[in-house]
């Protein structure tokens, strides 16, 4: 199961978020439902920092994916982040939809 964790303000804004695990829906290199999850993610980041221009720190192992926002974004990259943010957990929502056995998606708030 890939379980998904993602870590918001009170105000709403995703400040982080860690991808693991595995789907198991085919063997490695042959599973949709992982790299379906994957390219979201991958894409999310990659927006992050060549459209927003933010440098989450992230880190990157075998079914592991972590990545966390800097505390000292300006406005415009904060409002471009949420919205890259928000549309990749949209994202990973519609996966889910469609194996719900498959993907955990759970969403905290912090301080």
């Amino acid at each position: 199961m890939i379980q998904i964790a993602f870590q918001s303000s009170r105000q709403g804004w995703i400040q982080e978020f860690t991808v693991k695990g595995h789907a198991g829906y085919d063997e490695p290199g042959k599973d949709i439902v992982c790299a379906a999850v994957s390219a979201v993610v991958q894409t999310a980041v990659i927006g992050l920092t060549d459209v927003a221009g933010v440098h989450p720190e992230h880190t990157q192992h075998k079914g592991l994916l972590h990545c966390a926002l800097p505390d000292d974004m300006s406005k415009e990259q904060k409002k471009a982040a949420g919205v890259i943010l928000q549309t990749m957990l949209a994202g990973l929502q519609s996966i889910q939809s469609g194996y719900p056995d498959l993907i955990f998606i759970e969403e905290r708030m912090v301080d």
